[in-house]
């Protein structure tokens, strides 16, 4: 007689499913065995007192039916699929959202970046803009240094250029002169020789350049010795001022004097006896202090 077990389908390897189908569905497990167990005592009676025959008729196929649509397995693995199939969809959800998530969060990252690279290109275009016009001003400025520095130098030149002019002009009025007076003065010796002195003072001074130290009451004495061409041979400082710019300003002006060719002019008795060694005074009296 095949036992309650066999009757509903179990083996013996599935006796940890068994138990997860009885603790799942207590109240139909109860059920059903109850069924099981009052069919069985049927056909144990009826096989008792009827013929086989009768049993055959009522046992496999309808208990096997019946079994086989309350079997709470299938409804145990049914509902495990359902379970899966929601847990699938749910997680393909959530693997919708996230890459949706995903999407909006790359969009938004490449709208803050092309945001950022038009902010940077804006910048860069304005500081373009800024350097253009800070080197416009540059050369600008530039030009307009170049143009008074250009006109700095010509009013320089023409200045240096009249000045060059007017001593040209000098010179030549003071050569006249001193040519008037030396012809004035031929007339007798006496004329000559303060003439000549005269001269030779005069051209000295013109060369002379005082130096700022210069003041009224300095004094220097320099005895020049010459030939009768006019030429230097010795130019001493017989009497200082106690300045040593003050004398070397004098003895410059006499260098820069020679040649004295106004001598060539003079007598040779008249030259050996005044003008062969000559002393000449450097005062400037007619400064303000």
């Amino acid at each position: 007689m095949p036992s309650v077990r066999e009757l509903l389908g179990f083996g013996e390897s599935d006796g940890v499913n068994n138990l997860v189908i009885l603790n799942g569905y207590p109240l139909a497990v109860v059920v059903a065995i109850s069924l099981h167990i009052l069919l069985l005592g049927g056909l144990v009676y009826l096989q008792s007192n009827s013929q086989s025959q009768a049993l055959e008729l009522i046992q496999p196929t309808v208990i096997k039916a019946l079994l086989i649509e309350e079997n709470p397995q299938v409804a145990n693995q049914r509902a495990q699929e359902n379970r899966r199939l929601e847990a699938k969809r749910r997680e393909t959800e959530r693997a919708n959202a996230a890459a949706q998530k995903k999407r909006e969060e790359q969009a938004a990252e490449k709208k803050r970046q092309e945001e950022a690279a038009k902010k940077r290109e804006e910048q860069r275009i304005a500081q373009q803009r800024a350097d253009a016009q800070a080197l416009a001003e540059r050369e600008k400025a530039q030009a307009e240094r170049d143009r008074e520095l250009a006109e700095a130098r010509q009013a320089k030149q023409r200045e240096e250029q009249a000045q060059r002019d007017r001593e040209a002009q000098q010179r030549k009025e003071r050569e006249e002169a001193q040519n008037a007076a030396a012809a004035e003065a031929a007339s007798s010796e006496f004329e000559l020789v303060q003439s000549a002195t005269g001269l030779i003072q005069q051209l000295v001074t013109d060369n002379w350049s005082r130096p700022p130290s210069a003041r009224n009451g300095m004094r220097a004495v320099i005895q020049i010795k010459m030939l009768p061409t006019g030429e230097l041979v010795d130019v001493r400082i017989t009497q200082s001022s106690g300045d040593p710019a003050f004398d070397r300003s004098a003895e410059n002006a006499v260098y820069r004097a020679a040649p004295l060719a106004e001598l060539t002019a003079l007598p040779i008795r008249v030259f050996n006896q005044n003008f062969r060694t000559l002393s000449l005074i450097f005062q400037p009296e007619d400064l303000l202090n």
